[in-house]
């Protein structure tokens, strides 16, 4: 058997690891598995591409000064990686998710790059030009165009997510769907220069540009509310950089990792859009969360009834059934090991516990499963809306913590808020509500919360972590 096929054989079995592992990650049991299982296979991908022809007449003509590049540059990699995953905190996951997706269109785009930037010194140094519209010329004007929105696109979430201060205030020009508009002609008549035209690096690089600035222009007005839309969205977009980078240097491992990405990216897209009851073109375009926040006057003068931790102790005791639904503001706070031990002390007490989830809480898919799964609380007790919301007229109490959007009851009572028809978890339906939260501050939908002033609701102004310790004392307590 050849080299060739040899090679083709370990891409296959990467590829095959790669579907097995998106399978795993499916299921929090799994998913740590199917990490593994991934990480093994772009092992083998990478070691298999060192094969490669152009690679081994590299080596020949260079010796072995590229591989050890490309080891340097794995060991880098793989240092700067440990070190984000480690020192990150579990808050900022959604932050370093937006990151990596940048980083990933970033490398598309340089492997297009300089795919282009050799192919056309040979075709100078033979004096023929590269042929127009071919599959290297469409392939590397999509990379070089999706990777420069995906990784200017992903710095800008990042720093809405990180709360910079240079991205605090939203760009609400009534010009920019202008703007945008001007750039994506830019990127279609450039891009279409980039395929007649191949030999010019000088297009590629004007296409990278534009492309950079559409990604910048087209993020920046996006308010927090959509930041777990627009994270999937961009994760698909590195994930298509990456298919279309494969058929730029032909890598058929590339192209199949890279539809992966890209196809799981969108289908989330459509989960996480479905789940706040909004079109991926309103969110693109709508702006939701960059308007101006609303004062809550109207909605809580008079109406708040503050309680301390001895008083909701007495109401816990009382309970049967609780539901904790954790927030964004759980996770800043750090107090998922707290919310354990108060689980844990309910359910001495003979007292039914579970956790309600909403699909867009925190700040990415998926986020408040990782931040109770890393206390160690059993998956079977997180429980998914749909599932949940019939039995909240049958719950006796239900702790938010540090949840607001989601459990609004105005997207469901309020045909003229920003957040009509989300569907959102039906606490305020519990006999009795504890919202611990530090503040009356909205949400990223910068509108006031109606549950924090109905009747069958106690705020329990705090810090989350504090909160549900001093909870816990007064429950043992009691």
């Amino acid at each position: 058997m050849s080299s060739q096929a040899w090679i083709n054989l370990a891409y296959l079995a990467a590829s095959m690891l790669f579907i097995v592992a998106f399978k795993l990650m499916t299921g929090p049991r799994t998913a740590v598995k199917g990490n593994y299982l991934g990480a093994v296979g772009m092992a083998i991908a990478i070691v298999a591409a060192c094969f490669e022809k152009p690679v081994l007449e590299s080596v020949a003509e260079r010796g072995a000064w590229p591989l050890v590049l490309v080891g340097v540059a794995a060991a880098i990699g793989a240092a700067v990686g440990a070190v984000m995953a480690l020192k990150y905190p579990m808050t900022g996951m959604p932050q370093m998710v937006a990151l990596l997706n940048g980083f990933g269109g970033a490398a598309s785009t340089v492997v297009a790059g300089a795919e282009l930037w050799n192919a056309s010194a040979t075709a100078r140094a033979a004096e023929t030009p590269l042929p127009p519209w071919t599959q290297f010329a469409i392939a590397t004007a999509l990379t070089g165009l999706i990777g420069a929105v995906t990784f200017w696109g992903s710095l800008v979430a990042f720093g809405k997510l990180e709360e910079l201060p240079q991205f605090k205030k939203p760009w609400t020009d009534p010009n920019r769907h202008w703007i945008n508009l001007g750039l994506a002609a830019a990127t279609l008549l450039v891009g279409w220069g980039v395929c007649a035209y191949p030999s010019s690096n000088l297009l590629f690089g004007l296409l990278v540009i534009v492309g950079s600035g559409l990604g910048i222009t087209l993020t920046l007005p996006i308010g927090g509310a959509d930041m777990p839309v627009v994270i999937c969205l961009l994760n698909s977009y590195s994930g298509l950089a990456a298919a279309a980078a494969g058929f730029v240097i032909d890598n058929s491992v590339l192209v199949i990792a890279g539809s992966l990405v890209g196809a799981s990216g969108l289908i989330l897209t459509a989960i996480m859009c479905k789940a706040m009851n909004r079109s991926l073109v309103g969110v693109l375009f709508g702006g939701l969360g960059t308007t101006a926040v609303v004062s809550g006057d109207d909605v809580y003068a008079g109406k708040i009834k503050s309680a301390g931790p001895e008083e909701i102790a007495m109401v816990l005791e009382g309970a049967d059934r609780v539901v904790i639904v954790p927030g964004y503001g759980l996770a800043v706070a750090q107090a998922q090991h707290a919310v354990r031990e108060l689980a844990d002390a309910l359910e001495k007490q003979g007292k039914t516990v579970e956790y309600a989830i909403h699909p867009v809480a925190g700040r990415m898919p998926g986020h408040m499963n990782v931040l109770l799964a890393e206390a160690d609380i059993a998956y079977e007790k997180l429980r998914e809306m749909d599932d949940i919301n019939p039995t909240f007229p049958e719950t006796d109490v239900a702790i938010v913590i540090g949840a607001n959007d989601v459990v609004n009851p105005a997207a469901r009572n309020d045909p003229t808020s920003p957040i009509a028809g989300m569907p959102i978890l039906d606490v305020d339906k519990a006999r009795t509500v504890v919202v611990v939260k530090r503040s009356l501050s909205p949400g990223f939908a910068g509108i006031p919360n109606p549950l924090f002033a109905a009747d069958n609701t106690l705020m329990y102004f705090a810090d989350g972590k504090k909160a549900i310790l001093d909870l816990t004392t007064a429950l043992q307590k009691s």
